[in-house]
């Protein structure tokens, strides 16, 4: 049985509110662990396969098309039957992803697990934020995003630990992929046990704005001819470019440029990951309380290439080169919350899933393209080129949020 919303004029129970924000957390956590289901694998595949970093980019490269594709379309689909199903499905796909990849006798089979893997990505954030929207009350919405943001990251940083740990355990990669697949099915049972939690077809949107009729009578591809929207794509663009280098590359750039042991380098993404869950769960508190939100995301994306800059040079100590790397996750998980409720700013009423499936689909824009630049770079041996260009990528991001917030600025100035 469904438990019932409250009437958006109530108050929402603080149980209700977290019961929904921790399924959502657990749920885009696992999106992000199937993120990395096999950059962590790279050196078992090279050593069994003799890929190249290029041919492995092009994994990730795979992964993040079809993910972006089936993102800007999931949206019109959760809009239309409900985001709950579609999260059973992508839950489900993820399970196949892993088994699929367990069993791969080659490259093909590996493409095949990476976009299965995609198109079980595709669907999260506008699945995500639209439960959001919909269930959590407006006064812990944006600790709802800070606990949505941590969870990505916690996805990311528990996925190497997990994958690598488990195939120098086990002396297999394919255990890895196939304990993968069943930790996703432990997920999509708990998600289903607790459906009622995420019935997102109850009531009227619990954030629905004054108007917000006449927005949902205009065509379902009005929301496309908004400038915010597409400077919002290009925000995660950007960012992501950076983020794409820091997950696939950042371990071997600091073993070539350090001479640290691999086995130290790979904790750069788990730190890196780790710092940005600190800087999101602070960021959760600093959203409320700001109203310029693209200047708290300049502010910390700016001090997080700065820093990034730093390690590329060269000049540190092997050990503070990858404490330094990591710290810059604060900076970006800081702006984390401040950039999904600047989009839900800058988003008509009734095409939340619209826009954040247009919107997100830039960040695997982001991914695939990024992945296998970095990846020729490195090969080249030009491995300052991974923090110098991550750096570069998130001074662009700034200047598209700077854009948007510009863009809501004036918009509510001509409202009031």
């Amino acid at each position: 049985m469904s438990t019932p919303l409250a009437s958006p004029c109530g108050p929402t129970p603080l149980r209700q509110d977290a019961r929904t924000i921790g399924l959502i957390g657990l749920a885009h956590g696992s999106s992000h662990f199937f993120h990395m289901l096999l950059p962590p694998l790279f050196p078992w595949l090279i050593g069994e396969f003799g890929f190249s970093y290029s041919e492995l980019g092009l994994l990730v490269s795979v992964f993040f098309v079809v993910s972006g594709v089936g993102q800007a379309l999931s949206g019109f689909l959760v809009d239309r039957v409900g985001a709950r199903p579609v999260l059973f499905f992508a839950l489900a796909s993820f399970a196949t992803a892993g088994l699929v990849a367990g069993t791969a006798q080659g490259y093909a089979g590996l493409l095949v697990a990476a976009a299965l893997a995609g198109l079980g990505n595709a669907p999260f954030h506008p699945v995500d934020f639209t439960i959001l929207n919909k269930r959590v009350s407006p006064q812990r919405l944006g600790h709802g995003f800070s606990v949505h943001g941590i969870s990505g990251n916690l996805g990311w940083a528990t996925a190497p630990v997990f994958m690598a740990g488990i195939a120098s355990a086990t002396g297999s990669w394919r255990a890895a992929c196939l304990c993968g697949a069943v930790l996703a099915l432990i997920v999509l049972a708990i998600m289903v046990w607790n459906r009622d939690a995420l019935d997102d077809r109850q009531g009227a949107w619990a954030h629905q704005a004054p108007g917000a009729s006449a927005v949902a009578d205009e065509h379902p591809m009005a929301f496309l001819r908004l400038p915010s929207v597409w400077l919002c794509f290009s925000f995660f663009f950007w960012s992501t470019c950076a983020l794409s280098a820091i997950q696939s590359f950042a371990s071997p750039a600091l073993q070539s440029m350090y001479g640290l042991p691999l086995g130290v380098t790979a904790m750069v993404v788990t730190g890196y990951m780790l710092c940005g869950a600190v800087g999101m769960l602070a960021g959760g508190f600093l959203v409320g309380r700001v109203q310029r939100l693209e200047k708290v995301i300049g502010i910390c994306l700016l001090a997080a290439a700065a820093l990034l800059v730093l390690v590329g040079s060269g000049l540190l100590p092997g050990m503070a080169a990858l404490v330094i790397a990591s710290l810059a996750g604060l900076g970006t998980g800081l702006a984390g919350p401040s950039r999904d409720m600047l989009i839900k700013r800058a988003a008509p009423p009734g095409a939340t899933g619209r826009v954040y499936g247009t919107v997100y689909s830039g960040l695997d824009l982001g991914f695939a393209l990024a992945s296998p630049i970095f990846g020729a770079l490195l090969d080249r041996g030009l491995t300052g080129g991974i923090f110098h260009g991550s750096a570069l990528t998130l001074a662009l991001g700034v200047v598209s949020a700077a854009l948007v917030g510009s863009g809501v600025a004036a918009r509510t100035a001509k409202n009031a």
